[in-house]
Formats: structure tokens, C-alpha cells, sequence
């Protein structure tokens, strides 16, 4: 009988799906780089201008009108797959992002092998949109994370997945340079890496739909604090209006809680924005001279960004039992600012991994804030809430997307650490509203 309750709430786990869905990740993204990038060098070649900075345009280019597509697509999608998911039906917002992702991400495989234009991976790109892509598919995890823990335990769960998901892609991206490089089926590089990917893919969504299962409800945060409520919000109910109350209310009003939420929100946006504008042009930095990295090298640095899953994990598992969430949360905005400012300067491969380990603590504030943002919210509004701050997230990182890659481009042949600099700036500017959100937390608690 133990053995089999055991068993049952394996089952009710997240975790297999986010790691393997992340390896897939590890192995798509680098390989699409480099195909990317060696299609645009051939085109050189054959044109006759071999110039670096006009490739490190046109691969730049290429990204921007691919992002903005993958970004604007969920926004037709994700909040439907959302409040599907809130209606007792939460393998949707997993099982139909991932079928998107199996399906879209295949088109790499003939631009490889049949010369296909690399233009077919702007359609590529809208499939895994329109499916809901990271949007839904992220906010649908944390849903099923909520769903599934106790308000004490939250903060932890929703480290433990981002911690699962961090070492996934840092094995991912240590494997990925080398299966570029040596192994393949074909005469075309990183086959062998995009069939890996497709592969772990097709594991997720058959794992989603045969052997995950939904977690039963754990206490509420309503019931915790000894407040029961006898009525769900409506349809037409305002999404901030649908936040409940924290425990021990000194407020009988909706602004308070409303009013946090949206400095919540604010903090996490303009947090995102500042670590978004600086990933979208860091692997266009690191192929850059002086670094000029290879699959390898390009393998190593995204590993040594993923470690910062672990020690983000570490920091909240120890931290929490002194720290606040908040406190928990400036550290990790500091830890990420100090980062990129060393990482505008970096001219040799020794001190991009010295920037990385001062980002350590980066991860810790959007989790963290994510878990709050449970602590305020009912139940029945778990994905609708978590989708809307992915779509606020992914809008925002659309238009970062644009604006950062085109800074890149323009400071190219000054100063090309720039979009470091401005990503910094933006971090210690986050750190605004949720210094204000714990002001306002304070006086009314």
C-alpha cells in the first residue's frame, strides 16, 4: 500500500518533464546558432564580403524578426490554454506547448539536410507560438507546482524545478558542443543534436499524457489563515480583482493587495527585461571577436550560466530560514547587475566565467516572486494569473528583444559591452518596486 501511494505521487511530478524538456532545449538552441550562422557566412562567401560585423548584422537580424514572431504568436493562445488549465484541465497547458515545440522545431532538420531557406524557421517559429511555446508552457508548470504544494513549501518547490531545470540544461549544454562537433548521422553538423532534441520531445509529451498526473489540492492559503470563501470569482471579475487577502488583515479594502500585486508584477517585468536584453545579444558577443568561441566554448559559457540554478538554489534553501522572500530578492538583482557590468568588459574567455559566478545568485528573484504572487492568489486563479505575467514577461522581452539587438548592432565597432551596461542599469532599477512593495506589505501587515 505505501509503495503504491509512493508511486501515485511520483506521478503527480513536474520534474521528469522540465528536465528532459530543457536537455531538448540545450540541444535545439546552440544547434539552430550554428546553422544559422553558417548559412549566413556561405551567403557571404558566395557575395563576396567576408566581413564579421556585417555577419554578426545579419545573424542579429535574423533573431529579431524569429523572437518576434516566437514572442507575439502566444499572445492568440496562452491565456485560453490558461483558463483551460483552471478549469480542472491542467495537462492542457503542458501537453499542447510541447506537441508545438516536437512539431515546430523539426523544420530545422530539412533546412540541414535538404538546403531549405533559412526563412522556413520564421514559420518554425510561429507554430511554436500559436501552440503557446515557453508562455504557456512555463506558466502551466508553475500552476501545477502551486497546485500541488502547501504555501509553506512553495518557495522551495518553485526552486526545486528551476534547480531541476538549471542542471538539465548545464549537462545539456557541456554535451551539446561535442555531439555538434563529433557525432552525426549525416555530413551536416548538429543532426545528431536536433534528433536528440526532437526525441526528448516526443519522451515529454508521451510522459504528459499517459503517466503524469494531477496533484491533489493542498491546503489553501485561505484555509491556512483560517478564512473560507463560499464563492468563486466571476468571469467578469477584474484578474487583480480575483487576489485574496493575506492572513491576519489589518485592510478591509482590495487596494492594498491589488496596489502589491502590481508592484510585483513591475519588478518582475523590469527584472526580466534587463536579464532578456542581455542573453538575446550574448551569444552573438561570445562568437564575436575577441572571444571568437567555438561549439565547445559556446557549450561551456551556456554551462556556466546554468549554474546559477544551483547556487540560486542553494542561497534560497539556506537563506530562507533568516531571509525574507524580499531580502531573498534584492540579493539576487544585485548578484545579476554586478554581473553584467564585469561582463561589458570582458576581452578574454577567463573573465566571462568570473562575471558568471557573481550572477550566482541571479535566478533567486523571478521564482521568488513567483512564489509570493501564489501567496496572494486563490486557487482557481492559479494559471490565469501565472499566464498573464508570462505574457506580460514574453511582451516585454519581444520589444527587448528589438531594441537590445539593435543597440548591439549600432555599438558594434565601439563599445560592443554596451547592452551589458544598459541591462545593469535596468536590474538596479527593478530593484524600485519590490523595495516599495515591502513597504506597503509592512504597513498593511
Amino acid at each position: 500500500m505505501l509503495v503504491r501511494t509512493t508511486m501515485a505521487q511520483v506521478r503527480t511530478w513536474i520534474e521528469p518533464i522540465v528536465v528532459a524538456a530543457q536537455l531538448a532545449s540545450s540541444f535545439y538552441d546552440p544547434a539552430l546558432l550554428f546553422v544559422v550562422k553558417n548559412y549566413y557566412n556561405k551567403s557571404s562567401v558566395s557575395l563576396n564580403t567576408s566581413d564579421s560585423d556585417t555577419l554578426q548584422k545579419s545573424i542579429s537580424n535574423f533573431y529579431i524578426i524569429h523572437n518576434f514572431i516566437l514572442g507575439l504568436a502566444p499572445l492568440f493562445s496562452a491565456y485560453i490554454l490558461a483558463k483551460i488549465g483552471d478549469r480542472q484541465r491542467r495537462k492542457v497547458t503542458i501537453c499542447v506547448p510541447l506537441f508545438g515545440y516536437l512539431l515546430s522545431r523539426s523544420f530545422l532538420l530539412p533546412v540541414m539536410l535538404l538546403d531549405w531557406p533559412i526563412e522556413v524557421m520564421y514559420g518554425s517559429a510561429a507554430l511554436n507560438g500559436l501552440t503557446g511555446w515557453f508562455t504557456a508552457y512555463w506558466a502551466g508548470v508553475m500552476a501545477w507546482a502551486s497546485e500541488g504544494s502547501s504555501e509553506q513549501k512553495r518557495s522551495l518547490k518553485f526552486i526545486v524545478i528551476e534547480l531541476v531545470y538549471g542542471i538539465a540544461g548545464f549537462i545539456g549544454s557541456l554535451a551539446s558542443g561535442h555531439i555538434f562537433r563529433s557525432v552525426n548521422i549525416s555530413s551536416h553538423q548538429g543532426t545528431t543534436l536536433v534528433m536528440c532534441s526532437l526525441l526528448l520531445y516526443l519522451f515529454c509529451l508521451v510522459y504528459a499524457i499517459f503517466v503524469l498526473k494531477v496533484p491533489q489540492k493542498e491546503t489553501s492559503a485561505l484555509v491556512d489563515h483560517g478564512q473560507v470563501s463560499s464563492a468563486e470569482p466571476t468571469e467578469n471579475s477584474k484578474l487583480l480583482g480575483e487576489i485574496g487577502e493575506e492572513s491576519s488583515v489589518n485592510s478591509t479594502s482590495w487596494t492594498p493587495s491589488r496596489g502589491f500585486i502590481a508592484l510585483l508584477f513591475a519588478s518582475a517585468i523590469m527584472y526580466n527585461i534587463s536579464v532578456d536584453g542581455s542573453v538575446d545579444v550574448l551569444s552573438l558577443f561570445l562568437l564575436n571577436k575577441p572571444l571568437n568561441f567555438s561549439p565547445e566554448y559556446i557549450g561551456y559559457a551556456n554551462a556556466a550560466g546554468y549554474m546559477v540554478f544551483i547556487t540560486s538554489f542553494l542561497a534560497v534553501f539556506i537563506l530562507s530560514r533568516w531571509l525574507k522572500d524580499v531580502t531573498l530578492i534584492v540579493i539576487g538583482i544585485v548578484s545579476f547587475s554586478a554581473g553584467t557590468f564585469i561582463l561589458a568588459f570582458v576581452r578574454w574567455a577567463f573573465l566571462y566565467f568570473i562575471a558568471r559566478g557573481v550572477m550566482m545568485f541571479a535566478l533567486i528573484p523571478l521564482p521568488t516572486i513567483r512564489s509570493v504572487l501564489s501567496k496572494h492568489i486563490q486557487g482557481s486563479s492559479y494559471g490565469k494569473v501565472f499566464v498573464v505575467l508570462q505574457l506580460s514577461l514574453a511582451i516585454s522581452g519581444l520589444l527587448t528583444s528589438v531594441a537590445f539587438n539593435k543597440i548591439y548592432q549600432v555599438t558594434l565597432e565601439t563599445f560592443n559591452g554596451t547592452c551589458f551596461i544598459i541591462s545593469g542599469i535596468l536590474a538596479i532599477i527593478s530593484l524600485i518596486p519590490i523595495s516599495v512593495s515591502a513597504y506597503k506589505y509592512s504597513r498593511f501587515h
